[in-house]
């Protein structure tokens, strides 16, 4: 069926959230059969144990990226019709937004996709700190927080000519980097011992990521209407979605209105047939503040650095926006900072004062989030 046959049957916006709804279920489906998580990779790769965790970041980011470049390089996906390469964009909310973000994911136990496929799977405190960010990302947006964010951003813009750097590379640059970038990937795979089918799911998260560029950029392409060309991001996407739904009788469709049921829906029906599915809820142990405090920072810190891990880490960064790819390398550094800060240094300091080395009346009351990601 082609994109014709569709408009005789379908308006472009009901187009628009089927494509989402489709990624969405793909990214759903997958990113929780391969614990895909940016939260999980930075804190493997700060404390110096880089293994499965990095692994599947690393195969998922790279595939979107080798998909999203060859397509680019076909034609399939016109970068003129691309918002986040032809508009100014933000270095200093790229800087402060991802610190922010980093910090919030790590006291939050994972970063905005993977709150919303583990809320998917029965996890009840990941589902209040998704809603805590989604709240917050839309008055980041629209509300009290916007001229903060608006303030924060004007303070470093670059033109959207000089948000790509493709033109600083060789020719076919960004796919011989995802190429190397896959390359390394597989051999921490290897060296760690990943399962194939958490290898294959982390491959297929990340083309989930080309191939929502891909269908927008066809729809775009060929409709009469103007067609957003975008791709999988949470939390401008979840905070229009529920905003809609709470201020609208009707919800009016589009390519979010898919992707985050979509995703909601494939993490759903993944977790019910592998037997995952588990109701799981805030205890003495785990804590409220953390989350709510990260959740809260993530709001912010996405809308800030224009998305979240996947919208601006993964999805930005496989187009090669220079914004982007600042925001990612804040959030690994705003990571690592708090990893160490709150849960690492408490680390320590607990086993110094198991050892008698301190008293365990020092130690920092600050419950550690559970390990929402752990493999094996």
């Amino acid at each position: 069926m082609n994109y014709e046959t569709l408009l005789e049957h379908f308006a472009t916006e009901e187009i628009s959230a089927l494509i989402g709804l489709v990624v969405g279920l793909t990214f759903g489906i997958f990113a929780q059969q391969s614990r895909f998580c940016l939260r999980a990779a930075c804190v493997e790769f700060w404390r110096g144990q880089t293994g499965k965790k990095f692994a599947i970041w690393l195969l998922a980011f790279s595939a979107a990226m080798i998909a999203t470049q060859y397509f680019i390089g076909t034609g399939a996906i016109d970068t003129g019709q691309i918002r986040q390469l032809n508009n100014t964009g933000s270095m200093s909310g790229a800087i402060i937004g991802g610190l922010l973000f980093g910090a919030g994911m790590v006291l939050a136990g994972g970063c905005a996709s993977r709150l919303l496929v583990l809320s998917a799977t029965g996890n009840m405190r990941t589902m209040v700190a998704g809603l805590v960010v989604t709240i917050v990302a839309q008055a980041s947006l629209r509300g009290g927080l916007s001229p903060l964010r608006e303030e924060l951003s004007s303070w470093w813009l670059v033109d959207g000519q000089s948000r790509s750097f493709a033109s600083w590379l060789p020719p076919y640059g960004g796919l011989i980097i995802g190429i190397a970038l896959f390359l390394l990937g597989l051999w921490f795979a290897k060296r760690h011992q990943l399962s194939k089918w958490w290898g294959v799911a982390a491959v297929i998260t990340g083309l989930s990521v080309a191939l929502g560029w891909l269908l927008t950029s066809l729809q775009a392409a060929n409709s009469f209407d103007i067609v957003a060309v975008k791709s999988v991001s949470f939390t401008g996407s979840s905070a229009d979605t529920l905003m809609g739904l709470i201020n609208q009788p009707t919800l009016p469709l589009s390519f979010d209105v898919g992707l985050v049921p979509g995703v909601f829906l494939g993490s759903l029906l993944a977790a019910l047939v592998t037997h995952e599915f588990k109701w799981q809820q805030f205890t003495s142990d785990s804590g409220f503040a953390r989350f709510f405090i990260g959740a809260a920072l993530m709001g912010f810190g996405g809308m800030l650095a224009g998305g979240c891990a996947v919208g601006a880490g993964v999805t930005g960064g496989a187009i090669l926006v220079i914004t982007a790819w600042v925001a990612l390398f804040s959030m690994w550094i705003g990571a690592g900072i708090t990893d160490w800060v709150v849960d690492r240094k408490a680390d320590e300091l607990k086993a110094a004062a198991q050892a008698g080395l301190v008293a365990e009346t020092s130690l920092p009351h600050f419950p550690k989030a559970p390990d929402s990601v752990r493999i094996g």
